[in-house]
């Protein structure tokens, strides 16, 4: 079980494990002012319960199409003080459809396109694009949010522009962070938000740093998460 500073999650049945990704992008996501959001690939319902501590109003639907990943995010929102806004959906994503639209949909998305598949069947569902394709997790979000509605997702930064092309003609890249591991390293990691917009945008692109060349953190990476882990160390 892992402890955060409002709440604990557990990831035992979950193919996909607590990692940095998923906070990344549960902490830099803009849920200000949003009201209802979809977590697509919830997982154990990490990035659902960050969106949750940091937005006291919305209401947030994770959607899984593992059985034994809904379960787990069930309970843990169960456990959370956010249960009432919470709730979790076993489901592909491309034939989901809400009773309302959303303002925001954040995904950390399988990414593996020409690797070779996982012998474990659930773990390769969480993160190869076989189980969800680029291009339909786009489609999804053009159909599911309301006008000016966003997706944010993380990505491995060899990927981000294939993802680019994608939502290119759909949806407008609106702001984008490169994540550096280490100082004077090249970008790992890429989160970008993407707005349902007919007028076209330009983006904001900054870099973050999460580690010094010692290993400390950095201040900018504690500032993004301190309202999560009790310690960084």
């Amino acid at each position: 079980m892992f402890r955060f500073k409002q709440f604990t999650v557990c990831d035992e049945r979950s193919a996909m494990k607590i990692g940095t990704d998923g906070v990344l992008i549960g902490a830099w996501a803009d849920v200000e002012g949003d009201w209802r959001i979809l977590d697509v690939g919830t997982g154990t319902g990490l990035i659902a319960l960050m969106l949750a501590q940091r937005n006291a109003s919305a209401k947030i639907v994770g959607i899984d199409i593992s059985h034994e990943a809904v379960e787990e995010a069930r309970d843990n929102f169960s456990r959370s003080p956010w249960a009432t806004r919470l709730s979790a959906i076993e489901g592909d994503v491309c034939g989901f459809e809400g009773s309302e639209k959303f303002d925001h949909i954040v995904s950390n998305p399988p990414y593996f396109i020409d690797s070779l598949h996982s012998p474990d069947k659930l773990r390769t569902m969480a993160r190869h694009t076989s189980s969800l394709k680029f291009e339909d997790l786009v489609a999804s979000a053009a159909r599911l949010l309301k006008p000016e509605g966003r997706l944010s997702v993380i990505l491995p930064t060899e990927c981000a522009m294939q993802f680019r092309f994608a939502a290119f003609g759909r949806l407008w890249l609106s702001r984008q962070l490169d994540v550096v591991t280490k100082e004077d390293d090249t970008p790992r990691r890429t989160l970008m938000e993407f707005c349902l917009s007919d007028k076209p945008l330009m983006p904001t692109v900054t870099t973050l740093t999460m580690r010094h060349r010692d290993s400390s953190y950095t201040e900018e990476y504690r500032r993004l998460t301190e309202e999560f882990y009790i310690s960084l160390r």
